[in-house]
């Protein structure tokens, strides 16, 4: 159910923004990047004016023209994971940076998979000329297009399609990825065993929670890198949702395979599935955002993952 926006932000809200112009005033700007992202996960947004600042609702409203709907937001889509799941596994494919690989990534899962296997393409803040492209490069039969209104960001984009999952596994594939064989059957069969939160093909190994090299050695992980991440479409209810926070891509991965890890059941496995039949193409939303962006954007989300997990060196794993 959509949460509706009073016309005044609740007090609370504003606290966080006025405590948020004193850590500019001071310059401790990790702690107003975090406050800005708590204040947006509430549903409004700081506007600065030189010292002084407005809030003002965060969110674009859906948008419906004739039987097209575009979302403002992940939870005015409709939800599908109060219901039993009705088939295999639901691929999520957020098409933003790189629209083109979207289709693609979709077109090869498709290809290859089962034929209980549907996929979710999120079209995220895509204008009419790029949605329209995006639909005529999608195949006919197993495609569900959610639009949105404007950028969400990946964090709301991977809540959209999540909400629209009907099979018992979730995948999120990245537009870089292309499938060239079955890539759903190994993962689902991974996720078979219990112990197993979430599999994909490529891991990250870390000792500190702090430094992370990726592997592609099977066996278990810290975490399953964003190319390509099965978990349990049950977990998605039991753990999420998706940190919205996390605008840009990067840490989320992390961030999501430290959540499903530490579930209601105590410490769980990544486990990386080696040998997996994909290419990797080029990974646009990295290519194509500058250096300093990136390097700025990729900090603020790394505050948000050392804001949870800082002191859980149990979930780390070496190489």
């Amino acid at each position: 159910m959509a949460r509706p926006l009073a016309d005044q932000p609740p007090a609370e809200v504003r606290a966080a923004a006025e405590a948020r112009a004193v850590a500019r005033a001071d310059g401790d700007w990790a702690t107003a990047d975090r406050l800005r992202a708590e204040i947006e996960a509430t549903g409004w947004k700081v506007v600065d004016r030189g010292t002084d600042f407005r809030l003002e609702p965060a969110h674009a409203p859906d948008v419906v023209e004739g039987e097209v709907v575009r979302y403002g937001r992940s939870d005015t889509v409709p939800s599908r994971l109060g219901e039993a799941p009705t088939g295999l596994a639901t691929a999520i494919v957020v098409a933003r940076e790189d629209a083109a690989g979207a289709a693609r990534a979709a077109r090869s899962i498709l290809a290859h998979a089962p034929a209980d296997v549907d996929v979710v393409v999120v079209a995220d803040g895509l204008d009419d000329e790029r949605s329209e492209s995006l639909v005529h490069a999608l195949p006919e039969g197993g495609v569900e297009l959610i639009r949105t209104s404007a950028p969400l960001g990946q964090g709301a984009s991977l809540n959209a399609g999540a909400r629209r999952a009907a099979g018992r596994i979730v995948l999120v594939v990245d537009p870089s990825i292309e499938a060239t064989g079955d890539v759903v059957g190994p993962l689902v069969e991974s996720l078979e065993d219990p112990r197993v939160a979430i599999a994909g093909p490529f891991g990250l190994v870390s000792a500190d929670l702090r430094h992370f090299e990726e592997t592609v050695e099977p066996g278990p992980a810290a975490a399953i890198e964003g190319y390509l991440q099965a978990f349990r479409r049950d977990d998605v209810l039991a753990c999420g949702p998706f940190d919205e926070a996390f605008r840009f891509y990067r840490n989320l991965d992390v961030w999501w395979s430290l959540v499903l890890r530490d579930g209601s059941d105590g410490s769980r496995e990544a486990r990386v599935v080696a040998g997996l039949p994909i290419v990797r193409h080029e990974h646009v939303a990295w290519s194509k955002t500058s250096p300093a962006e990136r390097d700025r954007l990729s900090k603020r989300n790394f505050y948000r993952l050392l804001e949870r997990f800082r002191d859980r060196s149990d979930l780390a794993v070496g190489a």
